[in-house]
């Protein structure tokens, strides 16, 4: 039996020495490094060796070693802030130093170290809580989704209370069991003790068993309780004082809970009276909000949210929310406020709507806003989905469903009360048999692994109905009690053993080496097993796997922490309590059908993006083509914003003009779709964007449509010019195949625009508004003198307009629907730097490696690439680089012309045929302010009407 306590024991110690000995011989830390600290260690800890696998420890200390983490980006606005934070006010932490140590073993030193980094810079754009006088400081702090938001705020929290701040407030979600969970975490990893209610023997845990002293434990005014939440009775009871210990709320963003909250600030709390206003304040502690999920809930969308019937819900009324999280806020003369999203497209920018004399400022953040690289071994939706052609494609992580394996069983419009059956019978469709078969052999591999006593979870998310859910509870318990039965008796065994024989050597085996072969190839792997190996383990694996409903109305939590010892071994059923913030520990498995309409919401139910470190290989998604399609999108969305931002970070901007920059982005077509049902047009400008089709009409009519325009375009530019008659050609051979037309007036590319054809799913790409808008910047001198490119791939060659030009292979993203043609990404990193002169060439490349982060989700290496990015040509087209004596040339556009190969479609009618005419637009940023109304589009209702048959 494996200890892990003296694992961790080991491996805490093994990693200092490392650290210690690398630091002082300048030496990166090698495998022999490694065994010889581990046979010095051996004869000093010689119980602790009988008890852990060596091997296993060896294969984690090479995989932490080989880990980096990328750089952070933040925007400021040092606007009344006094720089305070520094080496002096360190040495007395006490709460950061023991949650530190209490990481150490469970994240590696490089992500150890990021996260000191990361909350020292979010703290230094706090204000000092000695700052007498009054100030306000507002932030928001971006993370990827999973990638350690409670870890990061933690950290903060423990910083901010050795600082001096003495209230703490954390706005943990809208469901109770969200909030208890992030009570645990906050248990241990700030207070140290488990807040148990009704009890006074709170027994120490995380860094309480660091650090035993009992006079510096923080005081609590909320318990791990379901129902722990901030109460009538701890109200009337609780006073608070200044000199005392810091007091830690962990909240629900309900209205009952904020009111109460800020009912007890005023009359128990306040000790001034503002002469002027009446206003009760509170100026003896300083305070700071902890926003976990700040685009959710805490935004004024002055829109209600409903619940599953439809009906208004007031206590989830996000403006209601809005205004009591700013009245506590307003209630402090001294206080900060940091957000935490991995998603802060939809609202968090889209309203600043001022202040009022009741509530104050909105939550804004405009003090700051700080952009989290993720460390290397974080798996994002960059590299599940891809959002760059560089990512592997088609890796078995993702199990594409058709249609036909869930829509008898489930269809995607049901109501609530509806009953799934497969087969007449009530019971699991085969597709989701098949990846309940995975997470046991996923469990199965683990536990030969040794990682037998870490959780293990699976994910069933088909439906937002609570009535639903439970019927779906019903029948995955039914078919794994079948499973136990047969496994445990041997009755009737035969076929399901040889059915889970085949699964593994056929498909879940030959998945998991493709796996790491594409996504961990640096990593260190133990040998795979053999199927007797696994076949020994399989009854008492499925014996530990429980069946939990985690929703609304049901009583099963997550109880991970009970579970320590031996692991959980859990299947969650749920909804949208699934969906935001919950953390499902060991998430292996995910079975995932589409019941969102948002993207941003989407992206939140991405729970199975994180830390896989040991098992990724054994990880498996099973989700319908369009949500692969949407996470495709989105992923492009992200990396768009998260470029813009760096772009901005470079250009020294403050988080003010960001907003206003993000506020008439085109992303925002993308992220606001069930605003665009209410047909509420948006004012959008394409500047500095990129736009590219990637989602094409299926029926020969229209390709064939397409390519005539493109043919038509080509045929007036007059003769072309070679890929070698450019302006600059780079050293590193950074070429093309191709042809190329320069000085081509706009209406030669607005007819084309009007002219193609674009899928109404293409919720950016909309071919004629894209023409209205270089119609409008004409107005102004801008966009009038286009570079047109026609840019050969593969090896088949093709002809438009008289021109030989090579067909791109691009693999049809989706199987079915039948009603588009998908790719991940059209064209290559390098075709934006078309035609650009030197000087161009090289200030983009420059702003290129300036603003890299070096973040793997980002598919970004280590070191900065040699051939500047789109993102980087854009602006300086937009803006110049003054620094490089580069001038800006708004008035030139890029549009990037490729035929695709139709070979690979995967569309019956496309197949023999013309080639698929595909185009991308680089537009060079610009300070202008004119924007175009999509409002004429919207309103078209044969365009946008499956699209919104699509969003329902």
């Amino acid at each position: 039996m494996i200890d892990q306590k003296a694992f961790d024991a080991v491996l805490s110690m093994a990693q200092k020495l490392l650290l210690v000995n690398a630091g002082e011989a300048g030496t990166a830390i090698t495998p022999a490094m490694i065994e010889q600290q581990l046979d010095m260690l051996a004869t000093i800890m010689p119980a602790q060796f009988a008890v852990i696998d060596r091997e296993a420890l060896v294969d984690e200390l090479i995989r932490r070693a080989s880990q980096r983490v990328g750089t952070n980006a933040t925007l400021k606005d040092t606007g009344d802030h006094i720089d305070w934070l520094n080496a002096d006010r360190k040495k007395d932490w006490h709460y950061w130093r023991r949650y530190h140590e209490y990481m150490d073993t469970k994240i590696p030193w490089k992500a150890l170290e990021a996260l000191d980094g990361a909350t020292d810079e979010v703290l230094s754009q706090l204000e000092d809580p000695d700052r007498q006088g009054s100030w306000d400081r507002r932030g928001l702090v971006v993370g990827h989704v999973q990638s350690g938001k409670t870890a990061n705020y933690t950290g903060l929290i423990c910083k901010a209370a050795d600082s001096g701040y003495k209230i703490i407030i954390v706005l943990a979600g809208l469901h109770n069991n969200l909030r208890s969970q992030t009570q645990i975490r906050l248990d241990e990893g700030f207070l140290g003790f488990a807040t148990l209610a009704n009890t006074d023997h709170l027994p120490a845990i995380g860094v309480g068993l660091i650090d035993t002293d009992h006079s510096t434990r923080p005081n609590y005014a909320t318990n791990r309780s379901e129902n722990g939440d901030f109460n009538k009775q701890m109200a009337a009871r609780l006073g608070v004082s200044p000199e005392q210990r810091p007091w830690l709320f962990v909240v629900k963003k309900n209205k009952t809970v904020l009111e109460r909250l800020l009912f007890w600030i005023r009359n128990r709390v306040a000790n001034h009276t503002d002469p002027v206003t009446g206003r009760k304040l509170v100026t003896n502690l300083p305070l700071l909000i902890i926003d976990d999920e700040a685009d959710h809930g805490s935004v004024d969308t002055g829109e209600n949210v409903v619940d599953e019937f439809g009906n208004p819900d007031t206590e989830h009324n996000p403006t209601v929310l809005n205004q009591l999280i700013r009245s506590i806020l307003h209630h402090f003369s001294r206080k900060a406020y940091v957000g935490y999203t991995a998603t802060p497209f939809a609202n968090i920018f889209i309203h600043d709507k001022g202040q009022t004399e009741e509530h104050g400022p909105d939550l804004f953040p405009s003090s700051f806003i700080t952009s989290l690289a993720a460390p290397s071994n974080y798996i994002g939706p960059g590299r599940v989905f891809g959002s760059t052609s560089s990512t592997p494609d088609n890796l078995p992580l993702v199990r594409q469903l058709k249609e036909e394996e869930y829509g008898p069983w489930i269809p995607q419009k049901h109501k609530n009360g509806f009953r799934p059956t497969w087969r007449g019978e009530a019971q699991i469709p085969d597709s989701m048999a098949e990846a309940i078969r995975s997470f046991i052999l996923a469990c199965a591999v683990r536990k030969l692994r040794g990682q037998g006593t870490r959780h293990s979870s699976m994910l069933i998310h088909v439906s937002r109905f609570t009535s639903v859910q439970s019927e779906v509870v019903t029948q995955v318990g039914e078919h794994l009690r079948t499973l136990r039965g047969r496994f445990a008796r041997g009755i009737d065994l035969a076929d399901t053993e040889a059915l889970m024989r085949e699964d593994y050597l056929q498909r879940f085996l030959p998945g998991m080496m493709r796996i790491r072969d594409g996504l961990t190839p640096d990593e260190p792997h133990s040998a795979d097993f053999t199927w007797e190996e696994v076949r020994e383990v399989l009854a008492d694996v499925i014996s530990d796997i429980k069946v939990r409903e985690i929703n609304g109305s049901a009583k099963d939590a997550l109880d991970y922490a009970e579970n320590e010892a031996t692991g959980l071994k859990v299947i969650a059923v749920g909804g949208d309590k699934l969906a935001r913030g919950l953390t499902l520990e060991g998430l292996c498995t995910s079975y995932f059908l589409r019941t969102a309409r948002m993207y941003d919401t989407l992206m939140q139910m991405g729970r199975w993006f994180g830390y896989r470190d040991g098992y990724l290989d054994c990880c498996r998604l099973y989700t319908t083509s369009e949500m692969i399609e949407w996470f495709g999108h989105i992923a492009d969305a992200a990396e768009e914003l998260r470029q813009e931002f760096d772009n901005m970070v470079a250009a020294g901007a403050t988080p003010k003009q960001f907003g206003l920059r993000v506020r008439s982005h085109s992303v925002l077509t993308v992220t606001s779709r069930s605003k665009m049902r209410n047909a509420r047009p948006m004012h959008l400008t394409f500047s500095g964007d990129l736009l590219q089709t990637i989602v094409f009409l299926p029926r020969k009519q229209d390709v064939e449509a397409n390519f005539d325009a493109g043919e038509h375009l080509l045929s007036s530019l007059g003769s072309a010019l070679r890929p070698d008659e450019q302006r600059f050609l780079p050293a590193s051979g950074a070429n093309w195949k191709g042809h190329f037309w320069r000085d081509v007036p706009a209406p030669n590319v607005t007819s084309f625009l009007r002219a193609y054809r674009t899928h109404p799913a293409s919720f950016r790409v909309v071919s004629p508004l894209l023409a209205d808008f270089i119609d409008e910047m004409n107005k102004d001198g801008e966009l009038t003198d286009w570079t047109v490119a026609l840019i050969g791939g593969g090896e088949d060659m093709a002809s438009i307009a008289g021109l030989e030009v090579n067909q791109m292979k691009r693999g049809a993203v989706q199987s079915e629907p039948m009603d588009r043609y998908s790719i991940k990404t059209l064209i290559s990193p390098r075709d934006q730097a078309i035609d650009l002169t030197e000087a161009e060439w090289r200030a983009a490349l420059s702003l290129t490696q300036k603003t890299w982060r070096g973040d793997k989700d980002r598919d970004q290496d280590a070191t900065p690439p040699d051939e500047p990015r789109g993102g980087a040509v854009r602006r300086v087209l937009g803006f110049g680089a003054p620094e490089d004596g580069v001038e800006s040339r708004r008035e030139r556009g890029l549009l990037m012309l490729y035929l695709l190969d139709p070979a690979h479609c995967k569309i019956k009618e496309l197949e023999v045929g013309k080639p698929i005419l595909a185009w991308a637009i680089s537009f060079p940023g610009s300070p202008s302010e004119r924007r175009v109304s999509n409002a004429d589009y919207m309103g078209n209702s044969v365009m946008w009407g499956a699209m919104n048959d699509w969003v329902d």
